[in-house]
């Protein structure tokens, strides 16, 4: 018999972190959602480490991560738009016969 991995959407898991953190007892929150304690206190720890960029989600990446692809793509757009302009210089550049 196989089971099939259940998935949680973001709002349950912040809406479960958040009564944790409310004061509610781990145990308590885990036993009426019907989820293991060890993942509801591994969500707890992600929430408390990465704060609004914990549980990104299937195909979404986190604040950094998303920086850094965009800091990437506006590199690779200057460097194209700098070696264009330099073939421009070197062409105007030359002397006229």
């Amino acid at each position: 018999m196989t089971q099939t991995r259940r998935r949680f959407p973001e709002s349950f898991k912040r809406e479960a972190v958040d009564l944790v953190l409310a004061g509610t007892p781990l145990r308590h929150v885990a036993e009426t959602l019907g989820i293991a304690e060890s993942l509801l206190g591994k969500w707890k720890r992600q929430y408390e480490q990465q704060g609004d960029d914990a549980f990104p989600g299937n195909g979404k990446q986190r604040g950094e991560s998303a920086e850094l692809r965009r800091l990437r793509q506006q590199l690779a757009q200057v460097t194209m738009e700098r070696d264009v302009l330099k073939k421009a210089l070197a062409i105007f550049s030359q002397p006229t016969k």
